[in-house]
């Protein structure tokens, strides 16, 4: 493993291409390989231990193809299994969890809605996280699974089902009395364009993507591990029909679709 190792990038299915985005945004020369365990999808509904099974796979998969560093494009499989894979494996594992810190930080006594999975909003990691705010600020909690399974169900573009979806959450979100709404789950940076236009403009839209790129990116710059490379990404999914809608939603955040 060297500079010019690539880059790991995996999810429970199609949201962490959100991050892949970013993180190739953020570092076009980096060479990435994005995994999606599309055939598992969700992990919002599964045990624990269901989760770190197959994040242990996947992540084997990643060291067979002697990568620099692994992302967890995926706020359930942190909760589940971070700790863990940062003490099974020889390489940094940069995680996610919903950016409730920065949500908090745009003022005083916030009201806050996260929107994430089920099992992201019921693990201690995110308990922990809610402890160090709700002291100071009012927070929702609101699962979204609806909104993963018009991802990986390529019903992005069904209109009727996203709106009803959106509305739905919304509505459960207190309406126009809160600050902002933390996108918790990589898949819901797919919905944002279209929650600005159904929000007043006072309401915020927090995601955790960019500070997960920027993080990977001091980590490699610390260790002197960036690349000078072409910026390839090589793709891989459990479900090989998956693949080639990965692409296009790639190419629908770079605006190139």
């Amino acid at each position: 493993m060297d500079f010019s190792s690539k880059i790991g990038v995996f999810d429970s299915g199609l949201g962490g291409i959100s991050v892949l985005h970013t993180i190739h945004d953020l570092m076009p020369k980096e060479d990435l390989i994005y995994f999606g365990d599309s055939l598992h999808n969700p992990y919002g509904t599964k045990s624990k231990e269901e989760i770190t099974e197959r994040c242990i796979e996947i992540c084997d998969f990643f060291m067979a193809q002697d990568v620099k560093a692994i992302v967890i494009a995926c706020n359930t499989a942190t909760s589940a299994c971070v700790n863990l894979l940062r003490d099974k494996y020889p390489i940094d594992i940069i995680g996610m969890e919903p950016a409730l810190k920065v949500a908090c930080e745009k003022g005083e006594h916030q009201k806050i809605a996260v929107w994430a999975t089920n099992l992201t909003l019921k693990e201690k990691k995110f308990a922990r996280l809610m402890e160090r705010f709700e002291d100071e600020h009012t927070i929702y909690k609101i699962p979204c699974p609806k909104l993963v399974e018009l991802v990986e169900t390529e019903k992005l573009q069904n209109t009727d089902l996203v709106s009803a979806a959106l509305h739905e959450y919304l509505h459960q979100t207190q309406g126009e009395e809160i600050d902002s709404i933390v996108l918790g789950c990589t898949h819901f940076v797919f919905y944002k364009e279209r929650l600005q236009d159904m929000l007043p403009s006072s309401i915020q839209l927090i995601d955790g993507n960019y500070g997960t790129a920027h993080h990977l990116k001091d980590i490699l710059t610390h260790k002197n591990l960036l690349n000078d490379s072409t910026g390839t990404i090589e793709w891989h999914n459990t479900d090989a029909d998956k693949i080639n809608l990965s692409k296009r939603l790639l190419k629908q955040l770079e605006g190139t679709l």
